[in-house]
């Protein structure tokens, strides 16, 4: 008897972090008062200049229609210019194709690169989707763990040692979900060079790019070396940066041949992205980025709040957040304890107690690749996460 589900779609698992804030809201639906630090999702309005174009976008009857697959030739443009401005790196319009959310960049690009028995170098901790990608086309995540000890930053040497004659892929990403982590210059031109002299592909994320505090600066790895232009694949989108998550719209940049590859295949899975979200999407990357420093001030003094908190609880272990909006605390002294009556086995169980008994969602740092970690979304409300973290600290004093 064939199975009914397939091979390919059987071994994926839920999104961790959609899985706990469903299971959050669903909570609160109910009349819980559940406090949430699962989903990676701005608090904040989208932009009212972005949602004035949408409106007006839809009264356009050329927006009704079909468009061109890889994204309204306006946008591309856009996106050239955008990535020229904040990242030093000069693409042509061509190299861009606009996708639903960056989700669908990751699947794209792992579609387009991948033959069955390639090997994908997935530096640990990582973002839930990219190994359920990876895996889906035939390819082979192959995990590279950094831990707090080395500021969840893998190093040349790791890599090499996690090489083969079958790695085709690194995916790298500075700022980090879940860690927070920003790699330093000389590191990321380290990797860069580590990668053209093994002509190893990189996928390099980079959603958070505005988002680095603390005096740190953001470096996109194609720009510190640009003799990996023809093996890079950079991705990114609207979500994070402008408070877009639900617009859906991301995009890929590379080398055309993978781009125009990339582009057929888009045509065939889902055709053009929503043209009203593709036209807020141009005035999001064509304005100014006033919103975005209103926003990254506000998230910075919830980062300072969230590790000087999370680390007055004994057992928990926190590293400053760099980047992102995440705080990635070890809450290893926890692990094996009894609290409130029940032992605590590992972090999957840890957040499971906590929801159950603090009313607070945190995701286990088993979707992450780094079992004993957490991750905690600091891109809610300054009183509810002092709220949470209060909640959390009572519980398991």
């Amino acid at each position: 008897m064939t199975n009914r589900i397939s091979a390919a779609v059987s071994q994926i698992a839920e999104s961790a972090t959609l899985a706990v804030d469903s299971k959050a809201k669903s909570m609160r639906a109910a009349g819980d008062n559940v406090i949430g630090f699962g989903a990676g999702e701005p608090d904040f309005p989208t932009p009212k200049h972005i949602v004035d174009a949408a409106v007006a976008a839809c009264g356009v009857t050329q927006n009704h229609r079909y468009s061109p697959a890889g994204g309204l030739v306006v946008l591309k443009d856009a996106l050239a210019k955008k990535t020229a401005r904040d990242s030093g790196l000069s693409l042509d319009p061509s190299q861009f194709l606009v996708t639903n959310g960056g989700k669908q960049a990751v699947f794209n690009t792992m579609m387009t690169l991948l033959d069955p028995g390639d090997e994908v170098l997935l530096p640990a901790p990582y973002w839930t989707t990219y190994p359920e990608a990876i895996r889906m086309f035939g390819g082979i995540p192959i995990e590279v763990f950094a831990g707090a000890d080395q500021g969840f930053r893998v190093t040349v040497d790791q890599l090499e040692k996690a090489r083969t004659p079958q790695t085709k892929v690194l995916v790298f990403v500075s700022p980090s979900n879940p860690t927070g982590a920003v790699y330093d210059r000389d590191e990321i031109e380290a990797i860069g060079k580590w990668a053209v002299d093994n002509q190893i592909w990189v996928v390099t994320d980079e959603i958070y790019e505005h988002l680095v505090y603390g005096g740190r600066n953001n470096y996109s790895l194609p720009t510190l070396v640009p003799a990996i232009a023809d093996r890079c694949i950079v991705l990114n989108g609207v979500a994070k940066t402008y408070a877009m998550t639900g617009w859906r719209v991301g995009w890929m940049a590379g080398p055309t041949d993978v781009i125009k590859a990339a582009t057929n295949m888009q045509s065939h899975a889902t055709s053009n992205v929503c043209n009203v979200a593709q036209v807020a999407a141009l005035a999001a990357v064509s304005g100014s980025l006033e919103d975005v420093a209103m926003m990254r001030s506000a998230f910075d003094q919830r980062r300072i709040m969230i590790h000087k908190m999370l680390n007055e609880i004994p057992g928990v272990d926190c590293l400053e957040p760099e980047g992102a909006f995440y705080a990635f605390p070890s809450m290893e002294g926890l692990i094996g304890r009894t609290i409130g009556g029940r032992e605590i086995l590992s972090t999957l169980d840890l957040a499971s107690f906590v929801l159950e008994e603090a009313k607070v969602a945190f995701v286990p740092g088993e979707a992450f690749g780094a079992p004993g970690y957490a991750r905690f979304s600091f891109a809610l409300g300054i009183e509810d996460l002092v709220d949470g973290v209060s909640r959390l600290a009572k519980l398991v004093a």
